[in-house]
């Protein structure tokens, strides 16, 4: 189909390019941007006019539940809930039910993802069989079948000899790998961060120290294998300045945060308030500080959503039975502006963060704007507000702490290879 887009704000942080433009679409690709191409004939018009016009966001973790909850048409609720959130583009962890560890599997994710109208699905492979941390996978196989990139989830990987081999393995072809810093041992049977709101609750603690020995594991090995690896969903001041350190030494490392850590502190935990039951937990104020402070010096790559739905039985427990995890796919736009401007960071540069900046670290094809590129945008309205609510979310988990919240931030368009896949903005057919 061939559409235009009119009078809206391109903005594209790949090209540093924001303003006032045309956008045209031809089949599955971008046609133009600016002047109207030649014999170009809109099927369909949809006017931009005060929103802006941005490459489709890119989500470096989201949980789509499958497989595993297929009868809760699990995966194409989710796959709505991206695409309303305007993700275009998301990588899916392996800790599903069975576990991303066979060609077959992945097979199969991505062919029901395909047949869905929804964003691009690109499966992470498990580092070892069953993340059990003692048997490696077929990389290989699992890396001909699709898979981006390989993790362990948020299971551990306690045997640092089998994590050695899988990074000196994964070097050797140039797979990247994803790994969330954290020792297990002191981690435990934790919940809370280990400071005075977990002390006056009576909950168990996940100290500091939990992720920082476990992200010095990492980089000491990235230092004898020189594999790539991705640090995933960093909680603290202390892991930040490490990485700090080692992207100034030259080590290929990558790193993100989840939003909801650029937000929230372990304050927010109140009087056990489950849906702020997240792995890794929310830390100190000061913590949340040099979360903002890495994210706009360029330290931390990518925000994600760590999308992680939980329905209500799992979630109205005491805090420490909780399923950890939050709903967030359709936040992750409007809480990324919340940071933005409350820090003073441009729009461009935060959009980065979710887009150009995000794709580039498996060296995914989205998250730009490119004549001849992928047709992948979502059209929104940076200066409308919305309130959070149960209701007004498309995801089957309705557990997120930002329940309540006025964002500023709606999504009005999003579009996959050329197609619509969500809209609430009229567009209107040619005659």
């Amino acid at each position: 189909m061939n559409i235009a887009i009119l009078n809206g704000r391109v903005v594209d942080p790949a090209s540093a390019l924001d303003r006032q433009a045309d956008l045209f679409i031809v089949g599955e690709k971008i046609a133009a941007i600016g002047a109207r191409p030649d014999g170009f004939t809109a099927e369909q018009t949809i006017d931009a006019k005060g929103l802006v016009v941005a490459p489709g966001l890119v989500d470096l973790c989201a949980r789509l539940r499958e497989p595993g909850n297929e009868f809760k048409n699990a995966l194409a609720t989710e796959m709505h809930a991206a695409v309303a959130g305007g993700i275009t583009s998301l990588v899916c962890p392996p800790d599903t039910d069975p576990v991303l560890d066979e060609p077959g599997l992945v097979e199969m994710l991505r062919y029901r993802a395909k047949n869905l109208r929804g964003p691009r699905v690109f499966p992470a492979g498990a580092l070892t069989i069953g993340l059990q941390g003692a048997r490696l996978t077929e990389m290989a196989e699992l890396r001909s079948h699709g898979c981006v990139a390989f993790s362990h989830a948020d299971a551990p990987l306690i045997d640092t000899q089998v994590l050695y081999r899988a990074l000196q393995y994964a070097s050797t072809f140039d797979y990247p790998v994803i790994l969330r810093p954290e020792d297990a041992h002191l981690a435990g049977d934790g919940v809370a961060h280990e400071g005075q709101i977990a002390a006056r609750l009576g909950l168990s603690v996940i100290p500091i120290e939990a992720e920082t020995i476990g992200l010095l594991r990492i980089l000491e090995l990235v230092r004898m294998t020189r594999a790539r690896v991705h640090i995933a969903r960093l909680s603290c001041a202390r892991s930040i300045d490490l990485m700090r350190a080692a992207k100034s030494e030259g080590l290929p490392v990558t790193c993100d945060v989840a939003v909801h850590h650029a937000h929230l502190t372990e304050m927010d935990i109140g009087f056990f308030d489950a849906r702020c039951r997240v792995v890794p937990p929310f830390r100190a104020q000061a913590d949340r500080t040099a979360i903002r402070a890495g994210l706009a010096d360029g330290t931390i790559d990518a925000i994600c959503s760590d999308h992680a739905p939980v329905d209500d039985d799992s979630k109205q427990l005491p805090f420490g039975e909780a399923e950890p995890g939050v709903t967030s796919v359709e936040l992750l736009l409007p809480l990324t502006l919340k940071w933005a401007l409350e820090e003073g960071v441009e729009l461009a540069r935060a959009l980065a963060l979710i887009t150009s900046r995000a794709a580039g670290v498996f060296g995914l094809s989205g998250g730009k704007l490119s004549v001849g590129g992928n047709a992948d945008l979502v059209l929104f309205s940076a200066d409308e507000y919305w309130r959070v609510s149960p209701e007004s979310l498309t995801s089957q988990g309705k557990n997120t702490p930002f329940v309540g919240y006025e964002l500023q931030g709606r999504v009005h368009h999003t579009l996959v290879a050329g197609t619509v896949v969500a809209g609430s903005r009229s567009a209107s057919a040619a005659p």
